[in-house]
């Protein structure tokens, strides 16, 4: 096994003359953009973007580090998404082709979808709601989602998402840093086919948000309700007194255009602002060159809005580029372990975007599932959220690829807004690697001094379109958290390594670090190599205090149907960590575990692990996806301790 495994992520998968032959990105990309950068940028503008009013200067960084793109161009991302569509041959094209978990299916077209978010941002704006004021979104993954994102954006009122699996404190803190005026919320929506209370949730939040004057509610799942007089309103009541055309506001590129809070932040959350132009074209450039899209494509992002990579995924690159989006509400194991595959067949979707977290899931449940279905149709996948180990990129290539179809390793974070490190097609792939920057990014592997080095900090050197602009109402935070450490270079927090190929792979949080007698190990390195012994579904690793080592490793695996957790297997485990890194990462503790805490949107709280190892009582654990996992987790490592 240790032998394949290395073998594995050396290998280089070499992209079909076929792909090469038909792909959107050709290597003159990289050529034109190392040799005039924000050329580049200009070009991608000028041919992505349409502009009510052309602008000055591609980037203006005469106040670093709040930098300035595509100055004084006025646009609209609404009309961008929709009105350039819907008054072209794409007027009768499926825009939003929605699935619910117990079966509802809606088909919007471009027309369609135009007509919609014209009335809503028309019951928008008699409700009061005006360019500036903010808007808080609490909803499930439904099409009225989508366009109440559009016609905030038609309207120029910053939205800010709450995914709507968040709980009743965090909607209540993010509504308040905000200074949210609007809501929009649902009844509910369905979870393994039982309804959720949403709109119940809002309520609790809304007790103490003095600056929200209305709620709009979605009726989705038939849930009764409490409604508020003089404050809530139907979404359905207010559409129906709606004018059908609602004149797009004209944004500056520069006025924001979403707040975006981070998850797992601890104190007073941390609203990501991003702003109009630059955002929109990075979003676009990224999505036509590295998943290739063409005009036919059912294209298929996994993520929920209520994430940046909804955002820019789901709905705003897609939509302005006027391809098909397709969204899906639900578990992925509802009613069977096969519906992704169902949907992605009944559906014909040809590009595929998923989580790490998600494929490990789909290899812990065997090739079964897929093999029931014709994935024939797919002919590229890409992942993103975390690293991807070399052994769940193979499952995926094999399985769901057929050893056919690209993978597109994206690496890029809320703050980026969009793609920063990413194969195109045309690109050499290797399993578990981002490879190298997109065109027109400047990354970097730096050392403490900022040095070049192959193992290292992760840096941006230079600023990108589709940057954040600051974190709302906190200029200070904003350069003290991403800019203090290496002052003229974007610090994302992550480590990197680079290989002789000069493909970067991404390490892990760099507070994911332990340091064991001195070493320093990144937990996503000892996680991969576990991941990689055939018994094993996914590890989480963390460090627990130790009195020799400063920190020993402490290991919790999910094994996959069929293996059960023995002793010889934890020495199997132990030996294949040790061969695999060395002695020094070879874990003291492996626990076998069901499930592993894990925030909604598929990030392990390695902190939960922590506390538990170290004998330190849990906090709030109401953001998990399963806050049940967490007490199994304690009750089997107080049984490790007896």
């Amino acid at each position: 096994m240790d032998t394949n495994a290395n073998a594995i992520e050396n290998r280089v998968f070499y992209p079909s003359e076929e792909v090469v032959k038909n792909a959107n990105a050709t290597p003159e990309l990289y050529e034109e953009a190392k040799k005039d950068r924000l050329g580049f940028w200009d070009r991608m503008a000028k041919e992505l973007v349409t502009w009510f009013e052309p602008y000055d200067k591609v980037l203006d960084d005469s106040n670093p580090p709040f930098y300035k793109w595509f100055t004084n161009g006025k646009l609209n991302v609404s009309y961008n998404c929709v009105d350039r569509h819907a008054k072209s041959e794409k007027r009768n094209k499926a825009a939003i082709c929605y699935e619910s978990e117990i079966g509802k299916k809606v088909v919007l077209t471009y027309g369609q979808l135009y007509r919609e978010v014209n009335m809503f941002a028309s019951a928008l704006s008699k409700l009061g709601v005006k360019k500036g004021d903010r808007v808080c979104l609490y909803m499930p993954m439904i099409p009225e989602a989508a366009i109440a994102m559009l016609a905030c954006t038609r309207i120029g009122a910053p939205h800010s998402i709450v995914f709507g699996g968040f709980s009743s404190d965090s909607l209540r803190d993010r509504i308040n840093d905000a200074k949210a005026k609007l809501v929009i919320t649902a009844d509910g929506n369905f979870r393994r086919g039982t309804p959720f209370p949403l709109k119940k949730n809002a309520d609790e939040a809304l007790k103490e948000t003095p600056t929200v004057e209305k709620v709009v509610v979605v009726k989705n799942a038939g849930n009764e309700v409490e409604m508020v007089e003089g404050r809530d309103v139907w979404y359905h009541d207010i559409m129906a007194t709606a004018d059908t055309y609602y004149e797009p506001e004209k944004m500056d590129a520069e006025d924001m255009l979403f707040i975006l809070y981070t998850s797992g932040s601890t104190g007073k959350p941390k609203g990501v602002v991003h702003t109009t132009g630059g955002y929109l074209v990075q979003t676009q450039a990224t999505l036509k060159y590295v998943f290739d899209l063409k005009e036919t494509d059912v294209y298929w992002c996994t993520a929920d809005i209520g994430w940046i990579t909804g955002h820019s995924y789901v709905v705003y690159a897609p939509l302005a580029l006027g391809m098909t989006t397709f969204m899906y509400d639900g578990t992925i194991d509802y009613p069977d372990k096969d519906r992704m595959w169902d949907m992605a067949e009944r559906w014909g979707v040809n590009v595929f975007y998923t989580a790490p977290t998600a494929i490990r899931t789909f290899m812990k449940w065997g090739t079964e599932y897929p093999k029931k279905h014709d994935l024939s149709q797919i002919r590229l996948l890409g992942t993103v959220g975390e690293p991807i180990n070399p052994e769940a990129w193979m499952w995926y290539y094999e399985n769901i690829g057929g050893g056919r179809c690209p993978i597109m390793d994206t690496w890029w974070q809320t703050e980026t807004g969009a793609f920063m490190i990413t194969p195109l097609p045309i690109t050499p792939l290797k399993p578990g690697t981002a490879t190298v920057p997109f065109p027109g990014i400047e990354v970097d592997v730096v050392d403490e001094n900022k040095q070049p080095t192959d193992r290292g900090y992760l840096v941006v050197k230079s600023p990108w379109p589709s940057m954040l602009r600051t974190i709302y109402g906190d200029d200070q935070r904003y350069i003290d958290q991403y800019w203090k450490r290496f002052g003229d270079y974007y610090f994302a927090g992550d480590g990197a390594k680079r290989d002789e190929m000069g493909y970067i792979w991404v390490t892990g949080r760099v507070d994911d670090v332990l340091n064991v007698s001195g070493h320093r190990l990144g937990t996503a390195e000892i996680e991969s190599a576990l991941v990689e012994c055939a018994e094993v579904a996914e590890a989480a690793v963390i460090g627990k205090k130790h009195d020799v080592k400063g920190e020993s490793v402490c290991a919790f695996v999910i094994l996959k149907d069929g293996f059960e957790g023995t002793p010889e297997l934890v020495e199997k485990l132990r030996k294949h960590v040790g061969v695999k890194i060395g002695p020094i990462a070879r874990p003291d503790d492996i626990i076998f575990t069901a499930a592993l805490p894990k925030t909604r949107s598929g990030k392990i709280m390695r902190r939960l692990l922590r506390d538990i190892a170290e004998g330190r009582a849990l906090g709030d654990i109401t953001t998990l996806a399963d806050p049940g996992a967490m007490q199994e987790i304690a009750a089997k490592y107080a049984g490790k301790e007896d």
